[in-house]
C-alpha cells in the first residue's frame, strides 16, 4: 500500500518594499526528492543568486514541483488596502490556484496569513530553512522583475530595468521631478524627499 504523503506548499513573496507596481508571492509544494535535485542545482533564497542562475532555475522548479503558482495584489490594492493586506492577498491567490489546497503551509517571515483557515508556520529566513519557500522566492522573483523590466519601457524615467521598482536615487529623484505614475505606490510616497 503507497504510503499518503501531506502536501506541504512553500509561500514567499517579493517586491514588498518597492516603491512601484504589485507585490507578488509564489506557492510551491516539493516532494522530498525534487528538494534534493533542486538543492543540487543551486537553489536557494532568490536574493542570494543572480539574474542568470534564477532565470536557470525557473523551468527546473516548474518541472520538478507536484505544483506550483503566483499570486499578486496590485499597487492601487497596497494604498487602498495596506502592504500586509495585500500581500496576504497575493499569497492567498497563490495557494488557491493549486489543484488541491495544502495540508500545511510553510511562509517566509514571523507573520502568518490571517485569512488562510489551513495549517501554517512561520519561519524567519525561510528561504535558507525551506527549499519549498525558496523556490517559491525564486519564481516569484523572476515573474515580478519580467513584469517590470516591460512596465520600464513604458514608464521610461524611473530606471525600472534597473532597479525594479525600488527607490533608488535615480528612481526618487525622478518620481520628485515628474511625479508618480498610475503604478507607484503613493502611500509609500508621502516621506520622498
Amino acid at each position: 500500500m503507497k504510503a499518503i504523503t501531506s502536501l506541504i506548499a512553500g509561500v514567499d513573496e517579493v517586491g514588498k518594499g518597492a516603491l512601484f507596481g504589485p507585490v507578488f508571492a509564489g506557492a510551491v509544494i516539493l516532494s522530498k526528492s525534487n528538494e534534493l535535485k533542486l538543492l543540487s542545482k543551486g537553489l536557494k533564497d532568490s536574493k542570494k543568486l543572480n539574474f542568470r542562475k534564477r532565470n536557470q532555475l525557473v523551468p527546473l522548479i516548474k518541472e520538478n514541483s507536484i505544483d506550483w503558482a503566483l499570486g499578486q495584489a496590485s499597487a492601487k490594492e497596497i494604498d487602498n488596502f495596506g502592504i500586509r493586506n495585500a500581500t496576504e492577498k497575493a499569497m492567498i491567490r497563490a495557494l488557491e490556484k493549486f489543484s488541491s489546497p495544502p495540508d500545511l503551509i510553510l511562509v517566509d517571515g514571523i507573520l502568518p496569513i490571517r485569512c488562510w483557515k489551513g495549517k501554517q508556520n512561520t519561519k524567519v529566513r525561510g528561504e535558507s530553512h525551506f527549499p519549498s519557500i525558496a523556490a517559491a522566492s525564486v519564481l516569484a522573483k523572476e515573474a515580478r522583475d519580467e513584469l517590470i523590466r516591460r512596465l520600464a519601457d513604458k514608464y521610461p524615467f524611473y530606471g525600472l530595468e534597473k532597479n525594479k521598482g525600488y527607490g533608488t536615487e535615480v528612481h526618487r529623484t525622478n518620481l520628485i521631478k515628474l511625479g508618480p505614475t498610475k503604478l507607484h505606490r503613493t502611500s509609500f510616497l508621502s516621506k520622498l524627499k
